[in-house]
């Protein structure tokens, strides 16, 4: 799995990435055999102005073979929360998309359990 880490307007220091680092070996240590690359990108939105203007922007692309990649964006006024809650929400969509995949693989489209029922007869 490997990891990008980009600061647009937004000084990263080393504690920071080694904050997202972990946050993200945490979060999708997991499914690292099926993730093939990470890349995270935070922003200041509104700059000096203040507000809810910090963005922290995951977007995971599983191994060949698997579909688009899986991104989210969270916006907060505190870049840990936003990192955190970014992190959170993308392990959840990462299982959902493995497991959308899994059961793919694994049901094939003439299997339906109706199919294989006895006819059901009707009494007169």
């Amino acid at each position: 799995m490997r990891l990008s880490i980009r600061g647009d307007s937004v000084k990263l220091s080393e504690a920071l990435r080694e904050y997202i680092t972990r946050r993200l070996h945490f979060a999708l240590g997991r499914f690292a055999s099926a993730i093939e690359r990470v890349s995270v990108q935070t922003e200041d939105i509104n700059g000096p102005r203040g507000g809810i203007d910090k963005r922290c922007r995951m977007e995971v692309r599983l191994r060949a073979g698997r579909s688009a990649p899986v991104a989210v964006t969270t916006d907060d006024s505190d870049l840990r929360a936003a990192i955190d809650r970014s992190a959170k929400r993308i392990a959840r969509s990462v299982a959902r998309e493995l497991d959308r995949k899994s059961q793919r693989r694994t049901t094939r489209p003439n299997d339906s359990p109706l199919r294989n029922e006895a006819p059901v007869e009707e009494a007169s």
